[in-house]
């Protein structure tokens, strides 16, 4: 089989679950972080011949994309912001929003120097070593209650040489007071009521850490609560709350921060969405 039969075999194989445009994207994937071979690549060398232990390995990624597993854990790795992330059952995939969110706060914060930040549920590390990369000389501590994606999240910094300090945190625990209090806390947090599970995808809700994605439907905000109490202690007074949030409690959410002494705005992601929120200190 040639690398251009392998491409067509592997939209073949996977358009009947994924679809067809996400089954090119697989097989994009799968040749760019398997075998290196880029789209370009592609072109110039599509007739090579692989061995037929190549050929078997992939049948076998296959088998377990089509029975249900994200083509991510299957790889290994997920694409963000330009960026090549070890992921695995113990960490979220990265999603396009939480990129916007990064957007979101190296456009407002991309001029100032020396910022303290901290991440909060930081899973891959996806935000901290993007924030890492992409401010002027912050100091970045990010924070988990699993062990294991602090070890996924770790290795992703070494490999991506982000300087950042992970440490284990529950922030549901009561509120620490920091050393330094921060410019910028910035948090994914679970956000998806237990009554919305049953519309998510399967490949989603059965593979990915429910710990990561779900929160009780009696208290959405359970998370919500506990990073406004660490930021009532730990954010500087010019400091800025960035948040990626689940449009159903958008409005709860705000009057939440409100009456914690926060001025919130809500922002839209690009599907029109509301899926962000920025709180400042109300002035006193």
């Amino acid at each position: 089989m040639t690398l251009d039969e392998l491409n067509r075999h592997i939209i073949t194989s996977l358009t009947p679950s994924l679809g067809a445009g996400e089954a090119k994207a697989t097989a994009r994937l799968m040749l760019e972080d398997v075998l290196k071979v880029s789209p370009e690549k592609l072109v110039m060398t599509g007739d090579r011949e692989l061995i037929p232990e190549t050929v078997q390995m992939f049948d076998r990624y296959l088998a377990r994309i089509i029975a249900g597993e994200p083509p991510q854990y299957v790889i290994g790795t997920a694409r963000f912001m330009g960026m090549d992330l070890k992921v695995t059952p113990a960490v979220l995939i990265p999603r396009p929003e939480t990129a916007e969110l990064v957007d979101i706060i190296t456009d407002r914060e991309g001029g100032h120097t020396d910022l303290n930040v901290i991440d909060i549920g930081t899973g891959s590390g996806c935000i901290a070593i993007a924030l890492a990369r992409a401010l002027r000389f912050p100091h970045i501590e990010a924070i988990d209650i699993s062990d294991a994606a602090l070890a996924v999240a770790r290795e992703n910094a070494r490999s991506l040489m982000a300087d950042i300090d992970f440490r284990h945190l529950d922030i549901l625990a009561p509120a620490h007071k920091a050393f330094d209090p921060y410019n910028v806390i910035v948090s994914n947090p679970p956000y998806i009521a237990q009554s919305e599970k049953s519309s998510m995808e399967a490949r989603v809700k059965d593979h990915e850490p429910a710990s990561a994605l779900f929160v009780p439907d009696s208290d959405p905000l359970e998370f919500y609560k506990a990073i406004a109490d660490f930021a009532t202690e730990n954010l500087a007074p010019d400091g800025t709350l960035y948040l990626e949030i689940n449009p159903l409690f958008a409005a709860q959410l705000a009057r939440m921060l409100s009456n914690k002494g926060f001025t919130c705005e809500i922002r839209l992601d690009s599907a029109g969405k509301k899926r962000f929120a920025i709180a400042t200190r109300d002035k006193q």
